[in-house]
């Protein structure tokens, strides 16, 4: 019985000599869901994972996959998972539709099912045009969009994509993007890794932010965006000296203390209302000739959120995990 959540981790821990890759993590992901997980480089992010898909022995804690446990029915539990990692396993010396009868065979279907349900996957995945060429011709966004109907092969219950569109270029990320909307729409459930916040903030109904080891945050993109604050009024000035008379008239619509940013020429402060302080400070600085480049509304990104929740941005150039 899975409760409705395919996957439940408590107090998960994971130790390299005297490093602690995953310390006291928690995670509960609904069923037929994409449940993003975000954290910098070493967080433990790979690590979760590979104790989730049966890869890697927990050292302390609990884990059900699809109401399995994960070390007591490791073998039950690959059965009902797909895993797809940060790059394409697949042959490049072999088609599309041999690729996926290759999988099949390797999954035990036998020669007849494994074509079949090749064909199924390629419709489904949008390759048949390309079905009999070569992978090496594949675009990036191909290749991964092959590599998820691979993982696909026994239309797990739960699939854990381990930052799937790492390298790609925004046309093969939004492919890759339909790709995983549509797994969904067919009741299976995503465990998404990524770094890149717009990709969880586009797939992701809800999201868990881990940061050493330990999960930090857990909220839809929306609630996590609203820890930080809601909309924010800014204005972006021609001149330096009209920073102050900005700042006063700013004030008298904000919900807080404005702040100022001298380099930018920029002044922002959170409101309530937000179309009628916007129409108050943009007409308060028209009447006043207050010379203005930008004005306008702005609410706070995931980007803004992992800020504030780690002290850094998703980019920053850290060690990898442990064993990742």
């Amino acid at each position: 019985m899975t409760d409705g959540y395919a996957v439940r981790a408590e107090a998960l821990e994971k130790r390299y000599g005297e490093k602690r890759a995953l310390d006291g993590f928690d995670l509960t992901v609904r069923e037929g869901t994409v449940h993003g997980l975000l954290g910098p480089n070493g967080a433990g992010k790979t690590t979760a994972v590979r104790i989730l898909s049966t890869l890697l022995r927990l050292d302390g804690g609990h884990a059900t996959v699809a109401g399995l446990d994960v070390v007591r029915h490791s073998g039950e539990v690959r059965a009902r998972i797909g895993l797809t990692g940060q790059y394409a396993a697949v042959d490049e010396v072999l088609t599309g539709r041999q690729n996926l009868e290759m999988f099949g065979r390797l999954f035990h279907l036998g020669g007849r099912r494994a074509r079949l349900r090749a064909v199924e996957l390629l419709d489904q995945f949008d390759l048949t045009d390309a079905a009999d060429k070569g992978v090496g011709k594949y675009s990036g966004g191909m290749r991964r969009r092959l590599d998820l109907a691979a993982s696909m092969i026994l239309a797990p219950a739960v699939l854990f994509l381990d930052e799937p569109t790492t390298g790609l270029d925004p046309r093969s990320r939004g492919e890759v993007w339909e790709s995983v909307r549509a797994l969904v729409a067919g009741g299976t459930t995503v465990l998404l890794t990524t770094q890149y916040l717009e990709e969880a903030d586009k797939l992701a109904s809800h999201i868990t932010v881990i940061d050493q080891g330990r999960a930090i945050a857990d909220d839809t993109p929306d609630g996590l965006k609203n820890r930080i604050g809601g909309d924010r009024i800014e204005v972006v000035v021609a001149e330096r000296s009209d920073i102050a008379r900005v700042v006063k008239v700013v004030a008298r619509v904000s919900d807080g203390e404005p702040e100022s940013d001298e380099t930018e020429l920029r002044v922002h402060a959170p409101v309530a209302d937000r179309v009628a302080a916007l129409t108050d400070v943009a007409r308060t600085l028209q009447d006043e000739g207050v010379r203005v480049e930008d004005i306008g509304l702005r609410r706070p990104s995931l980007d803004d959120v992992f800020l504030r929740l780690t002290g850094h941005r998703t980019d920053v150039s850290e060690p990898k995990e442990a064993a990742a």
